[in-house]
């Protein structure tokens, strides 16, 4: 019984390490590189969602070209 409590700990211990060091890697990386985003409605036919379907289409939102003034002609750009 004893060393089934320690085995237990022992995954909890481990459990919470890599959690805490997953959790901000993820938020870092979803602020500052990309981010994945849902886009729905007609506002942005026909390039998205073309055909008028009802279903929404999923984007990547590119963080890293922003922060470096990397936008060119062409581009779709999200503002929040």
């Amino acid at each position: 019984m004893a060393q089934a409590r320690g085995l237990g700990k022992r995954y909890i211990k481990a459990f919470l390490k890599g959690f805490f060091v997953a959790v901000p890697v993820t938020v870092t990386f979803l602020d500052r590189v990309a981010c994945v985003a849902r886009v729905e409605g007609a506002s942005m036919q026909p390039s998205l969602n073309p055909g008028g379907r009802q279903t929404s289409d999923v984007v990547l939102l590119n963080h890293w070209s922003i922060r470096n003034y990397d936008v060119q002609r062409g581009d779709i750009v999200s503002l929040v």
